[in-house]
């Protein structure tokens, strides 16, 4: 199937989701694509019910809501999605971009937007032996629902911040938490840190260090314990009914490192007043672009989005001017005031 559109946005996370209501109030209509099957990119598929601290008027706020208020914003203009497909190939047609999706489908738009954040993502996975068998039963490398730890026997591995924020908060729900790494120090932020310390001194979590992973046991994918071992090699058994390693993301950018785009380190390059690249009518925001200055926060993605959108605009009415208003004053095109 063959689509015509003023913008295709690469990517449907935070900064995808607000670069369609930016474009929209400058009325421009999008295609949005992304390789997950939802919206919401990393917020949705690896932390929905974590709270976010650093969206501006949301003291804290949940990834999922945060999601969900964006996909909400971005309606009134009525964006197309494309999901569970990548974006594969990207070809100058003329003044425009042929963008091909990997089922075959074919979008022609005068402007891309790429807003696809550190690419395609997937976790680290620790090498012991057998682990795939228990991957969706006990083993898991993210968590998408806190009740589902509710009762359980829980260990997490890995000393960065994904696992000092999951032990505290699911010391709340679980009957057990047990966090296991290799050195006393841990990597997280240093509240986080001694917030853990505190709740291990008052024996809401086990503190197991120095230890690492060493191997599982259990029957037919169910897990029942978790042995670990010291760096001299001495044994421990943990009894647990789940274990999340916390190991990272393995991040990759997939067919984008092909377009051409100069890449800085896995980044995409961009001029910061217009979020230009190299290539004409290409734009990036997000995770995935770098310029001078650039701050990898979420609220930096937004105002990225918004100076994308107006780029757009002059590259697809050019020479038309853009009467600018606030919000406030001109409203949402096309929503009913409340």
């Amino acid at each position: 199937m063959n689509y015509e559109t003023d913008v295709v946005v690469v990517g449907a996370g935070p900064a995808g989701l607000f670069a369609v209501f930016e474009c929209g109030m400058v009325k421009l209509k999008c295609h949005v694509v992304d390789a997950l099957d939802a919206v919401g990119g990393q917020c949705a598929a690896l932390y929905p019910e974590k709270p976010i601290y650093d969206v501006p008027g949301h003291p804290s706020i949940l990834a999922a809501d945060l999601v969900e208020r964006l996909k909400e914003q971005a309606a009134p203009f009525q964006p197309t999605y494309h999901l569970g497909r990548q974006m594969v190939g990207l070809e100058r047609a003329g003044e425009a971009w042929r963008c091909t999706l990997s089922d075959g489908t074919v979008i022609v738009a005068k402007v891309v937007i790429v807003a696809a954040g550190g690419g395609a993502f997937g976790p680290n996975r620790p090498p012991l032996d057998g682990i795939e068998a228990y991957e969706g039963k006990g083993v898991a490398y993210f968590v998408t629902k806190r009740e589902d730890y509710r009762g359980k026997r829980v260990v997490i591995a890995g000393g960065g911040d994904s696992a000092v924020d999951w032990a505290i908060s699911l010391a709340e729900v679980a009957a057990k938490v047990m966090v296991v790494h290799r050195r006393p120090k841990f990597r997280a932020a240093p509240e986080s840190e001694a917030r853990l310390k505190v709740l291990a001194e008052a024996g809401a979590i086990e503190l197991v260090v120095p230890y690492q992973l060493h191997g599982l046991e259990g029957e037919g994918g169910r897990l029942s314990a978790v042995v670990v071992a010291t760096l001299e090699g001495e044994a421990r058994q943990l009894e647990a009914d789940a274990l999340l390693p916390f190991f990272g993301l393995a991040t990759n950018l997939g067919p984008i490192a092909e377009w051409g785009l100069g890449l800085d380190r896995s980044q995409i390059s961009v001029d910061a007043a217009t979020m230009a690249t190299n290539a004409p009518g290409v734009l990036a925001a997000g995770d995935i672009c770098t310029y001078p200055g650039k701050l990898k926060l979420i609220l930096s993605g937004f105002a990225e989005a918004a100076r994308a959108a107006h780029t757009a605009h002059a590259i697809v009415h050019p020479g038309a001017a853009l009467h600018f208003e606030h919000s406030t004053t001109s409203g949402v095109p096309g929503a009913k005031s409340k």
